[in-house]
């Protein structure tokens, strides 16, 4: 049977692993399941730890990707595994543990898949398999609070854990959410505190429900916006007093998923003549301020946004031309990708009134992703976007993942790289403000070293990325390959 033949069948029963034949050094740490450790002491290879780095890293992606000989039909179908990295005056210490939610407790006990997810039907015959609800799997991302942190997922409510040694505390429905879905792609704003973020409900049509939360995480607000159709939204942008989303033209066949016959993502269809539909919001009321289609492109994260001088509001994107990506991420969980997704970095100016689109052009023309910020400059004018990027040794092999971070410079259009080296891949660059001085900051990586098959940690100066890392730390072992992170200060 060949690789293809087994992704046309994930969506439909669970199959064993086919190991690929060729591979690249990243595909090894697809087939080992994380284990969880309690805080451990790290190890510094190299340098020393900045004494201003003081504060909580947290990352959260799939920490297992197969049960009793089984694999995921999607890699978003892993259970969620987070690690901590806390930095004292002290020392370094890490913490590994899975997100303890009902689906994952009833499925270690069983040593077997029970429920479906976002690329897989549960298991069993049809009649088995109507009615299951869909597991909330916590794997995306992470959002600090000040008293837990909040294991994120966009297809149902977060898990709150412990935000020293990551235990699970339970579902958290923020005060008032029941019934509801919140995404893995809060906004905080650093002037207020006030956190904006969203879910998406599913029916006969879709309505985009909009939350405002204190600093503590308690929904104070809401709103709700009617959609067209059924689409997808992964992430938005907070941009001065509007909050803007792209409505990328993705279609949910909803047949098929309510009556068990087919997955979430095998549901879906690209419609490039839908075009992508711009919204604007009203931060502060959570009304619709206006709605606008332009062409189609597919994104699953922003960069930043801010207002204009002129009242206009500017937006970066990471743009594909089409929704080949979904099919991409299902195929890194086999080890061997077989289908190319590039995603770009691109600037949008729009009228927030009409939500028209006034000047758009590509900011970075090689594949990169997983754009971030300094959290003080959030929804603010910015200088800097950190990223992912593909080495320019592999720029042009779409079998091979990101093996550089970078820093683009809005002002002067140039890109700063630090290369890791072959068969070494990092995170999404995290950046942590400097504990003493505010001018400075960190950007930290983890990275997984497929020379070695060991998981480091790897420290550089914001502002000398083109330089050596000033520490690197040793993990205890290999960590899966996570999907967001968030740095909490101390």
């Amino acid at each position: 049977m060949t690789l293809h033949a087994v992704l046309q069948l994930k969506g439909r029963s669970m199959v064993n692993t086919l190991q690929p034949t060729h591979t690249h050094a990243w595909s090894n740490l697809m087939f080992q399941s994380a284990i969880e450790f309690a805080s451990t002491p790290l190890t510094v290879l190299s340098g020393a730890i900045p004494t201003g780095l003081r504060g909580s890293l947290y990352r959260n992606g799939p920490g297992t990707l197969e049960r009793g000989g089984d694999r995921v039909g999607h890699w978003f179908d892993g259970d969620g595994g987070i690690l901590g990295i806390h930095f004292t005056d002290a020392d370094a210490t890490g913490v590994y543990r899975f997100v303890q939610t009902a689906g994952y407790q009833d499925e270690e006990k069983a040593g077997k898949f029970l429920y479906g997810g976002y690329g897989m039907l549960p298991p069993g015959p049809l009649w088995e398999r109507f009615g299951k609800e869909l597991k909330n799997v916590a794997n995306t991302s992470v959002l600090a609070l000040p008293d837990k942190l909040l294991a994120l997922w966009e297809g149902g409510l977060p898990y709150a854990l412990n935000l020293d040694s990551l235990e699970t505390i339970g579902l958290d429905d923020l005060g008032s959410l029941k019934g509801v879905t919140y995404s893995a792609h809060p906004k905080v704003d650093p002037q207020t505190g006030d956190i904006f973020n969203f879910g998406v409900s599913l029916g006969a049509s879709a309505t985009l429900n909009l939350y405002r939360s204190d600093a503590t995480g308690a929904v104070q607000q809401r709103g709700s916006i009617p959609l067209q159709g059924l689409p997808i939204i992964h992430d938005c942008v907070l941009a001065g007093r509007y909050l803007i989303f792209c409505v990328p033209p993705v279609r949910i066949n909803a047949f098929p998923v309510l009556f068990q016959l087919k997955s979430f993502s095998h549901s879906m269809t690209w419609q490039p003549e839908q075009g992508t539909e711009i919204l604007v919001i009203d931060r502060a009321t959570l009304e619709l301020v206006s709605r606008a289609r332009t062409e189609p492109w597919y994104q699953w994260h922003f960069g930043n946004g801010y207002e204009t001088d002129d009242g206009s509001v500017v937006l970066s994107v990471m743009r594909y031309e089409d929704f080949q990506t979904n099919q991409n991420l299902r195929e890194i969980a086999t080890g061997q990708i077989q289908t190319p997704a590039r995603a770009t970095f691109w600037h949008l100016r729009l009228d927030p009134q009409t939500a028209e689109v006034l000047e758009t052009y590509r900011l970075v023309d090689r594949a990169c992703e997983f754009p971030v910020v300094s959290p003080a400059e959030v929804g603010q004018p910015s200088r800097y976007t950190y990223l992912n990027i593909r080495r320019q040794a592999s720029a042009n092999d779409d079998q091979e993942l990101f093996g550089a971070i970078a820093r683009f410079d809005h002002e002067t259009g140039t890109l700063t790289e630090a290369d890791l080296g072959a068969n070494r891949y990092p995170s999404e660059p995290i950046y942590a403000p400097d504990a003493s001085d505010p001018g400075r900051g960190w950007i930290l990586t983890v990275v997984y070293d497929g020379n070695a098959q060991r998981s480091e940690l790897w420290v550089y100066a914001s502002d000398r990325l083109n330089e050596e890392p000033v520490c690197t730390l040793a993990l205890p072992q290999p960590i899966p390959f996570s999907f967001h992170g968030t740095w909490k200060p101390a």
